[in-house]
């Protein structure tokens, strides 16, 4: 309603008005402003802190596994001829292994056919019958649909797909093969090709019983690569295996043969307990709850920034949540449980500094691993161990409809309320800014017209007979 006002009295009606409505706005805006801050700044840290309570119930949970706690560590003095990997069922324990043979696939080359591949050479017509040792293939249909060298390749392909069986095409001097391919290892698994006898053509040439000859230099078939078994030692034992991964030679452990030793130079294969393993996941537990036991302190503390300014408060301070979260913790983490050396986390080197943070004393801890390594999953894992214990204190704060998101609800509420508050001061704010201009407006239009009268009357007066200004005309 602001415009041309004021004319009648002089007044600045617009710098008044306005003047007053910022006065009337001010308090309730700043009130607002100042929760909407303080609301959105609780609405984060409550979302940080369930995220480190996340990441705290992750760690609880990969300590929440009794076999980690039975893992087994394996080394090989060679990796590049043998890896191995143990499972819990390993035995500690030191193997001396010689490996003398590893296990090959067949790979054949069938007989050569002088083909021109701008005019394919047509095969004629019957059935192919692939083996691979003891398993038959699906018979291949050849006619003139795919009676080429390429089309029969497509064919063996197609049928050998799923059970590591290719083809391809090799030209040599002599012409041109059929290379077949096997990735089944082991003594007997060998490739060898049928064909029916009703075949007509050249389709006979393709048959291949197998044997040991190479391919010969006049075109003929044979074998460019024979099925073997692995041949190796353990400990001067004696072990074959139709592949190059042996699961079966030693309790509980695989080995993955990659290459042949020397002679008279056997490799080394060390079976332990896996306490580098228990050990990351000891720290990973101390880490996560030491982030989160960060994240509630810069929350929660108060931190003074100098003699003449106030003190910077965190968005939880004084909040309840955070209190009874941290005490609920800490009574978890001195609660001594069971009979054994190792009760609590106290008995590992893990121990509570000042700021209410963890700290492991490594020594401490290996020394308690290698008097105790079992009764670490009964202190961590199951049902009565802590990481189940820690998790079901955590889980009313982090679940669906839990103690935060309820928090989160409450104070996004507060949220909408405030954007509420804010269209009603606007609209206050509004009618009574319109309300002043029109009493303004009014006073200034009476004020005119009174100032219109007066000069009427003095310009009246001043033309009357008896007046001084008229005596002296």
């Amino acid at each position: 309603m602001a415009g041309v006002t004021g004319i009648g009295s002089g007044i600045d009606i617009n710098s008044i008005v306005s003047s007053m409505v910022a006065a009337e706005r001010a308090p309730k805006a700043t009130q607002l402003a100042n929760l909407e801050k303080k609301t959105t700044t609780q609405i984060t840290a409550v979302g940080t802190l369930k995220n480190a309570i996340s990441d705290f119930q992750t760690a609880l949970g990969n300590l929440n596994k009794p076999e980690l706690f039975k893992a087994r560590a394996a080394t090989s003095s060679d990796t590049n001829l043998l890896a191995v990997k143990a499972g819990v069922t390993a035995g500690a324990g030191s193997y001396q292994i010689n490996i003398t043979q590893l296990a090959t696939s067949s790979k054949v080359a069938l007989q050569a056919i002088q083909d021109d591949p701008a005019a394919p050479v047509t095969l004629g017509s019957g059935t192919l019958t692939l083996n691979v040792g003891a398993k038959a293939f699906p018979a291949i249909t050849i006619d003139e649909s795919n009676n080429t060298l390429a089309g029969v390749r497509d064919a063996i392909n197609k049928a050998g797909a799923k059970d590591g069986l290719s083809a391809t095409i090799v030209t040599d001097t002599s012409g041109s093969r059929l290379v077949l391919s096997s990735s089944v290892t082991g003594v007997n698994e060998d490739i060898t090709v049928a064909v029916s006898s009703d075949s007509v053509g050249d389709l006979s040439k393709l048959a291949f019983a197998g044997g040991v000859e190479a391919p010969g230099s006049d075109g003929s078939a044979g074998v460019i690569a024979k099925a073997a078994s692995a041949e190796l030692t353990i400990d001067g034992l004696n072990i074959t295996s139709k592949t190059n991964s042996v699961d079966t030679a030693i309790e509980g452990v695989t080995l993955e043969l990659k290459g042949l030793t020397e002679t008279g130079k056997p490799l080394t294969v060390g079976i332990t307990e896996d306490e580098a393993g228990v050990k990351k996941q000891v720290q990973t537990f101390v880490d996560a709850y030491n982030k989160l036991i960060d994240v509630v302190n810069s929350q929660t503390k108060v931190t003074k920034v100098g003699d003449d300014k106030l003190p910077l408060a965190g968005a939880l301070v004084g909040d309840a949540t955070a209190r009874t979260l941290l005490n609920t913790i800490r009574n978890e983490l001195v609660n001594v449980q069971g009979s054994g050396a190792i009760r609590a986390l106290t008995d590992l080197g893990v121990t509570t500094q000042r700021d209410g943070t963890l700290k492991i004393d490594n020594d401490k801890l290996s020394t308690a691993m290698d008097g105790g390594f079992e009764e670490l999953a009964t202190l961590f894992a199951g049902e009565n161990g802590l990481a189940v214990r820690l998790d079901s204190k955590l889980k009313p704060y982090t679940e669906t409809g839990g103690i935060l998101e309820q928090r989160n609800q409450a104070m996004t509420k507060t949220i909408s309320a405030i954007g509420q508050q804010k269209e009603d001061l606007d609209r206050r704010i509004t009618s009574l800014q319109e309300r002043l201009y029109k009493q303004f407006n009014a006073m200034d239009m009476l004020v005119g017209q009174l100032a219109n009268t007066s000069s009427s009357l003095l310009a009246s007066l001043e033309n009357l007979p008896w007046s001084a200004n008229s005596s002296k005309r």
